[in-house]
């Protein structure tokens, strides 16, 4: 910045008091605001910044402690003696003293540090002597790492050159033993954010590929030698020139990602939330014809700039454990095959030039550390070759009929898979292999249901593929284990896996045109047609069978016999269902649970009988409302009650509860409605597991309005998710209300208070009978950047015993009562519901009727019920 011009707002020539140096932090921050807005480079403004902090610094101290400094220094550390000062960054201070005798200004320091607070700089500091120094520094790698960047900013260089020589590497911390420690920090630091830089709001300083990983690197680099900075690098030969310039373009991305944070919250804000990725795409001019193109431009850039920085660092930390931590020349390289050799148990091409005379070497090479599992990885050396020389493939390359062998025979291997595909993604192969996929790598969907990167995605997929193979992973879920056993050609799993997304912001519907990609891709890997056709159809329909599950009535059996219809035969149902469970899982973990897994499992089951049975044979319902009757008459007859019993509860249901229900949550409820006394109503009852993997919360009371809408108000007060409900009305006047509930969690509430707590409050708002109560649970913060229009759409049910309406809202505590009161106003009553959410998105389905139990077929009561909807649940 120049020396200081007291014309100048910055001028720290003139006195200081606190209102003036306020004003001038102010300005300079200010001014820092507007030109970053204008374009001016980020690492200018960034030493701007420290050099305004590094005079504003000197002059309070060299004001207050003046000719009393001598045996005093005042150090810049960590990221601030590194010179990366933004606007609300840490200031990092260490007060230094002399080990010979205490100061005699502690006044004075006193005076300057509170002066630091009261102009609103807040900084971080440490007071120690030179012996504290080096004791911190040797029982502590963080302390040791602070100092490694450290400036004299006033005051005896002399005390901190002392520093300095007792931190030496030779005293402590060798550069093995810092690399270690650091290792060890940085794993840790890597599952705080699960392993992956893909995160929907991930952290531009700490998130794995951040700045911390480039400067992690510069902290092992400078302990090991007299490195100053990143530009060191390439004359110590740790870098190549365009690896340099990756690495700093890398930097200047983030820092500029990092400024504006700090720009927009006005404090010093790493995490690029939801609430500020819009205003940063626009801000760094990306466009689109939709506003979320625009975030997931901006955001497919962030993440690939991080994966390269989380492949730089994975090459460098690499690099130097081969050569400080395991020498070379300490071991015997042993010969593989023409190509390449092992060496420390990792795989080494023999020399600069394989790749570019075989450069089908550049697959070759992944088969390799598949077929030998002592082989622990790729030497540096060499993913660096394979980096250079990425450009070799080319069509020709991919159309050749080696290199779709080698390719397919890494599909094919026994293990290893999911390790040599990631390892493929991140060294840029499978996208040059792959451009398509290319495409997709680094794409992230603006929502709150896909946590991953398109390419993260898939890869998942695959594993989670993978695991239904393994018996050390049967427990998660036996049917996926017995059915992968049955996968004649477990390629063509994986391959569909491949491709089920590949074409995903490509326009148009990604299943079609992934089905396309996925023929082209069989086609040139010679598969035959049979095995083609069952590719392409698990691409194309690699939806149905979640979406049936989950917005469809499983209990129809003209539902079951529909699917059955799409799917054809049972080899395909098998490939279908793992894919589908593989796919649900690898799209946000968090959303998956038990029950999803039994309405697929129970959709599988129901779907296999059916295709045994015959495609030709129409479902009857008769028998099915038979088999339920038996089947739970021999229950109850097991748990002791008389026949009269039963009559006296079933003459009272209509057959369409015999269709809507379990045997087994037949007889549960009939136990307790045939003991239950018309004074003691409402009955409440919860059992914690069912059948379909969630609980059950039974209410059966006379039927009245609000009922539902009471209900579930209480439910999602009580932070109860409500997945499915089932209504049943009596011939007598009475409604049995049936709710699988899971706590937000995914998980069934548990606990003798929690169950008393949800049965007592259910009976004592519907005792009360009066309007449902309001739902004062708080939406999550993240829901206000992804609403969802509310819409309505009306289905014909092909049985005619229903309107099926589907509501398309964002989701939001207290959805499902205000659907319930619409219901009322408009004398709905409803009969069956699926409860679908997929991030902000309520994607519900209803199975209504009028009061006189007939489908709504006039346009007019539809149009005024979608009104009642938009009005109750619509946002305002």
């Amino acid at each position: 910045m120049g020396e200081p011009n007291s014309d100048k707002p910055h001028d720290l020539s003139a006195p200081d008091p606190i209102s003036a140096r306020k004003a001038q932090i102010q300005h300079n921050t200010a001014e820092l605001a507007e030109r970053f807005r204008s374009g001016v480079p980020v690492a200018e403004l960034i030493r701007e910044r420290t050099s305004f902090i590094d005079l504003l610094l000197a002059d309070a101290w060299n004001r207050r402690l003046g000719p009393h400094a001598a045996g005093v220094a005042l150090v810049a550390v960590g990221g601030y003696g590194r010179g990366e000062l933004l606007p609300h960054s840490d200031i990092d201070l260490l007060v230094l003293l002399d080990d010979a005798a205490a100061p005699s200004c502690q006044q004075e320091l006193s005076d300057f540090l509170r002066f630091l607070w009261d102009i609103g700089l807040k900084p971080g500091h440490s007071v120690r002597t030179v012996a504290e120094c080096a004791e911190e520094a040797r029982a502590d790698q963080t302390v040791i790492t602070n100092l490694l960047e450290a400036r004299v900013l006033a005051g005896s260089a002399a005390l901190w050159e002392t520093v300095k020589s007792k931190i030496a590497p030779e005293h402590m911390w060798s550069s093995a033993a810092f690399f270690e420690a650091k290792m060890a920090e940085q794993r840790v630091r890597y599952a705080k954010y699960h392993n992956t830089a893909y995160n929907l709001e991930p952290n531009v300083k700490e998130g794995p590929g951040g700045l911390r990983d480039i400067q992690l690197i510069g902290w092992i680099i400078r302990r090991h030698s007299d490195a100053q900075g990143l530009q060191d690098l390439v004359a110590y030969g740790w870098l190549t020139d365009a690896e340099y310039r990756e690495l700093k373009e890398a930097q200047e991305f983030l820092w500029r990602i990092r400024f504006a944070l700090h720009v927009l919250t006005g404090r010093c804000e790493d995490r690029l939330l939801f609430d500020y990725q819009r205003e940063l795409a626009g801000l760094f001019g990306y466009r689109g014809d939709t506003s979320n193109e625009v975030v997931e431009g901006f955001m497919q850039d962030y993440f690939r700039t991080v994966t390269g920085v989380e492949r730089l660092n994975e090459l460098l930390l690499q690099l130097f454990n081969e050569a400080v931590l395991h020498r070379a020349e300490e071991f015997s390289p042993t010969p593989v095959n023409d190509h390449f050799q092992a060496v420390n148990d990792y795989l080494e091409a023999v020399r600069p030039e394989v790749f570019r005379e075989h450069p089908l070497a550049l697959l070759q090479v992944f088969l390799i550390l598949q077929k030998n599992s002592t082989l622990e990885g790729i030497r540096a050396a060499t993913i660096r070759l394979i980096r250079q020389h990425i450009h070799l493939i080319d069509d020709a390359f991919r159309n050749d009929p080696e290199a779709c062998r080698l390719f397919m025979a890494i599909l094919r291997q026994p293990g290893g898979i999911t390790h040599q595909l990631r390892r493929m993604n991140r060294y840029g192969v499978l996208a040059a292999y792959l451009p398509e996929f290319g495409r997709v790598v680094g794409r992230m969907q603006y929502d709150l249901f896909h946590v991953y990167t398109v390419d993260e995605h898939t890869l998942f997929v695959v594993r989670n593929l993978r695991r239904f193979a393994l018996e050390e992973f049967r427990h998660e879920n036996p049917l996926c284990y017995e059915l992968f056993q049955l996968i004649e050609k477990p390629e063509l799993l994986y391959i569909a896996a491949l491709m089920h997304d590949i074409a995903k912001g490509s326009g148009g519907d990604h299943s079609e045109v992934g089905e396309k990609v996925a023929e082209e891709f069989c086609r040139r890997h010679q598969i035959g047609s049979r095995e083609t056709q069952l590719v392409k159809w698990l691409v194309r329909h690699h939806l149905v069978m979640s979406m049936t599950a989950q917005r469809k009535d499983l209990s129809d059996p003209e539902v079951i016999h529909e699917f059955a219809r799409i799917v054809r035969n049972q080899n395909t149902l098998n490939h279908l269902y793992l894919l589908t469970i593989a796919d649900i899982r690898a799209t946000n973990p968090s959303l998956w649970n038990s029950w999803k897994g039994a309405l697929l499992q129970e959709l599988y089951t129901s779907t296999s009988w059916t295709l045994r049975r015959g495609l030709d044979t129409p479902p009857d319902y008769a028998e099915q409302i038979s088999a339920a009757k038996d089947e739970a008459r021999a229950l109850l007859h097991r748990f002791g009650l008389a026949e009269d019993a039963i009559t006296a509860v079933w003459e009272n249901n209509g057959d369409d509860y015999f269709l809507r229900f379990l045997p087994e949550e037949i007889a549960w409820h009939t136990t307790a409605i045939a003991a239950c006394r018309p004074e003691h109503l409402p009955l409440v009852l919860l059992r914690p597991e069912s059948l379909r993997g969630s609980a059950e919360v039974l209410i059966y009371d006379r039927n009245r309005d609000f009922l539902f809408a009471q209900s579930t108000a209480v439910l999602d007060q009580l932070g109860l998710t409500v997945l499915d409900a089932k209504i049943i009305a009596s011939r007598q006047g009475f409604a049995l209300l049936s709710f699988n509930v899971l706590e937000q969690s995914g998980t069934a509430p548990e606990g003798l208070f929690r169950l008393a707590q949800i049965c007592g409050r259910l009976k004592e708002v519907l005792s009360g009978g009066s309007a449902p109560p309001p739902v004062s649970r708080l939406a999550a913060r993240q829901i206000r950047h992804f609403t969802v229009p509310t819409k309505v759409f009306f289905h014909d049910d092909p049985q005619n015993r229903f309107s099926i309406l589907e509501l398309i809202a964002t989701d939001r505590p207290g959805l499902l009562s205000k659907v319930g009161q619409a219901f009322m106003q408009k004398g709905i009553r409803l009969h069956n519901a699926k409860i679908s959410t997929i991030g902000s998105r309520a994607e519900d389905i209803f199975f209504i009727t009028d009061r006189e139990d007939r489908p709504l077929s006039d346009e007019a009561d539809r149009s005024a019920l979608r009104q009642a909807l938009i009005d109750f649940v619509g946002d305002h």
